[in-house]
């Protein structure tokens, strides 16, 4: 059972690009909390009713965008949350804005060849159905990591452990002296 200390945490967020193991790492998180865990893209197509790759061909990526904005500013005003976000919500500034300053933000880098890894078979990834996916993710980091940057408190690498090691490493980042044992 998580301990006292951990109801006082504030909000946790997970950002990254694609592939970089946010809602399998947040699952973890969440479980070594005792938290609600949510994904962002999940919410989308949980509240629409349609999934994101569908959004992207009717509404093209703004009409996602505005969507996806709406709901990080709705579960970032949630209590006691584990939040991982789409590998391009932090494109929009008001989501980097309800991201830095509602609670604390962890950014996920991968390098683009684990990346290519976990999502070359991956079809609900609409950025990805290109010719070249590689080129495709190299062009989105370049423009994203900064912004991540920007966003964040705390930055782990994902290349070294396993999900449930870097949700162990996120906790000794965040808590006070870090007490988690």
């Amino acid at each position: 059972m998580p301990s006292k200390e951990f109801e006082t945490l504030p909000n946790i967020y997970l950002v990254g690009p694609m592939g970089a193991g946010k809602t399998t790492v947040g699952r973890h998180l969440a479980e070594l909390l005792g938290r609600e865990f949510l994904d962002s893209d999940h919410e989308i197509e949980r509240k629409t009713g349609a999934t994101i790759p569908w959004i992207f061909e009717k509404e093209g990526e703004p009409g996602f965008r505005a969507r996806e904005t709406v709901v990080i500013n709705e579960l970032t005003l949630r209590p006691q949350l584990v939040l991982a976000t789409g590998g391009g919500a932090v494109t929009q500034a008001p989501n980097r804005d309800y991201l830095k300053n509602r609670g604390i933000v962890v950014y996920l880098y991968t390098p683009v060849e684990i990346q290519l890894q976990r999502t070359y078979r991956d079809k609900n990834r609409p950025l990805l159905q290109v010719e070249n996916p590689e080129q495709k993710l190299k062009e989105l980091l370049a423009l994203r990591d900064p912004l991540y940057r920007d966003v964040a408190h705390h930055i782990i690498e994902t290349n070294q452990g396993a999900a449930r090691d870097l949700a162990q490493r996120i906790l000794t980042l965040i808590l006070p002296q870090n007490k988690f044992s």
